[in-house]
């Protein structure tokens, strides 16, 4: 009898105990943790110096970085899924959206009691306002209007009261929600002119812009209004400005920095670091950014075959081992399967021109093409690649204009800074360019209309009237499947005709030290998921 007894008492302080857990556990709000703890300024390095706080005039992750925390969208991808999907959007100013049967009208109802940082407060009027700057109908645009095109399916955008927003489009376009996910759609306030948001922005985000100082650093600070309660969870954030890559890597070892800037550090580097510090948390993620040669067709490029010559002349491998110890991946206009959503099959790239695994092989058609068009060893082209002065950029370019030597081109490389490096590109003002393509949205309806369609962003006014037919089909697909097979004859076109040959995708190290909790890296966009309202440090 006393041993049931005492097997009863333990059960009974055992079911209090789970009962008392059950109760505390039911106490905390869903999604939080344990451990996490407020205040503490996160140091993250910063790579250069951009030419505004604007996200919406720029396209570099060295201004979505710092100021997508000062923001809020309407609708977000989820920041805790590394792979950015049309399914996995979350709301963010938007609590739901609806679309009506016919597939052209968007209704997204919105979040109350919104602020912007100066105390005015948030309605739909703000959302009209984004979207006509986006449109250019503002009565004072933007300088650059990078996105122009992303809503050129937009047919207006209604304020139906305070708190209720309605897009209409001419078409139907699912994969709208993707574009306004991103992290280059923040919604800009009505009261604030563009010419303040490139210097002073104003957000409804967790973080307020402080100051920003050209080869210094960018500061903000935590919104203490945020109207997502008890976020953010730092004080604030720091950007130190360090454009020496090895001198940012040191200043992290030697605990300057909390943070490396994302994806900045190459595969072998990232090793340098562990050594290091083994302490460190690194990641090492693949990348929707490709090293792209773009070729200005004029005489001869502007003959199809001798940028076909040029692309059957790239050994992608090559430049993936040294650049990546083998982890970068070789893939057409769309980032490559798996991490990437929309990319051609390898069965599809092998038949491509550049993709035959068999290089010397193409490089002897290469050749051959040359000598049809006058070329050879005793008349070689002479031409100057420009490229970005940042490392990625100078490190493939050397690799480049050692292949070109192969095909009788010598090419001397040309360093333009980062502020004048999009409107040489914008003016044509190159002969051969290494760029790199990094898209907003892991999705045909954001890659193919802002770069290869007629009009486009392509830097080298290509236009294909066939191509721009299927961009439009695809975009209005429903069937996502369908939309797939569609999406893949746009990247065949493009890669035969040898528009902006991808020369390889890039694999990209962000480290970060073992205090700093909650980081979560995208493997499909590298502009995505820099709002840091949810990363906190133990320390």
């Amino acid at each position: 009898m006393e041993r049931v007894l005492s097997e009863f008492c333990k059960r009974t302080r055992l079911y209090r105990l789970i009962g008392l857990v059950t109760l505390m556990a039911a106490a905390i709000p869903i999604g939080s943790a344990w451990a996490q703890k407020q205040g503490g300024v996160l140091r993250i390095a910063h790579r250069d110096s951009p030419a505004s706080m604007s996200i919406h005039e720029e396209g570099t992750i060295s201004v979505v970085l710092p100021m997508m925390g000062v923001f809020n969208n309407l609708v977000v991808f989820d920041p805790k899924a590394r792979q950015n999907s049309l399914e996995g959007i979350v709301p963010d100013l938007a609590t739901k959206w609806t679309w009506s049967e016919d597939g052209r009208k968007l209704t997204f109802e919105l979040q109350k009691g919104v602020a912007w940082h100066d105390g005015k407060p948030f309605t739909a009027a703000d959302v009209k306002c984004t979207f006509d700057l986006l449109a250019g109908t503002a009565e004072e645009n933007f300088k650059v209007n990078f996105r122009k095109g992303w809503y050129a399916n937009v047919e207006s955008v209604v304020a139906s009261g305070e708190h209720e927003a309605v897009v209409t489009l001419k078409t139907p376009q699912p994969a709208l929600l993707a574009l306004l996910a991103s992290g280059f759609t923040p919604i800009y306030p009505c009261h604030v002119p563009p010419r303040d948001m490139r210097q002073k922005p104003i957000g409804t985000g967790p973080f307020k812009f402080v100051e920003y100082k050209a080869n210094q650093g960018i500061k903000v600070t935590r919104n203490p209004n945020y109207w997502k309660k008890g976020k953010p969870y730092l004080d604030g954030i720091e950007y130190t400005i360090i454009a020496n890559r090895s001198t940012a890597i040191l200043s992290f070892v030697s605990g300057k920095f909390d943070m490396t800037f994302p994806y900045e550090i190459t595969v072998p580097l990232v090793n340098d670091v562990k050594t290091q510090m083994p302490s460190a948390i690194c990641d090492i993620s693949p990348m929707n950014v490709a090293a792209n040669l773009l070729m200005n067709p004029v005489p001869p490029f502007d003959n199809v075959e001798m940028r076909r010559a040029v692309a059957m002349t790239i050994d992608r491998k090559a430049f993936v081992d040294i650049l990546t110890q083998g982890q970068g991946d070789a893939g057409g206009a769309m980032q490559p399967l798996p991490e990437g959503r929309w990319g051609l099959p390898d069965a599809m790239l092998r038949d491509l021109p550049g993709y035959d695994p068999d290089v010397a092989r193409s490089r002897e058609k290469a050749r051959a093409i040359m000598a049809a068009n006058g070329y050879g060893p005793n008349k070689r082209i002479k031409l100057k690649l420009s490229t970005r002065n940042l490392p990625t950029y100078r490190d493939a370019s050397v690799i480049l204009i050692s292949q070109l030597k192969e095909i009788f081109i010598d090419a001397e490389l040309q360093l333009v800074e980062t502020a004048q490096w999009v409107p040489k590109l914008i003016r044509r003002d190159y002969e051969f360019g290494l760029s790199q393509v990094g898209n907003g949205v892991d999705d045909p309806d954001q890659n193919y209309p802002e770069n290869y369609a007629c009009g486009s962003r392509t830097y080298m006014d290509y236009c294909n009237k066939e191509i721009d037919s299927l961009i439009a089909a695809q975009s209005a697909e429903r069937d996502q499947e369908k939309r797939k097979k569609i999406a893949w004859q746009i990247d065949l076109k493009l890669t035969q005709e040898a528009v902006r040959p991808m020369i390889y995708y890039m694999r990209g190290g962000t480290c970060w030290r073992p205090e700093v909790k909650n980081m979560t890296i995208m493997v499909n966009s590298i502009f995505n998921g820099w709002r840091l309202e949810d990363v906190w440090l133990d320390r």
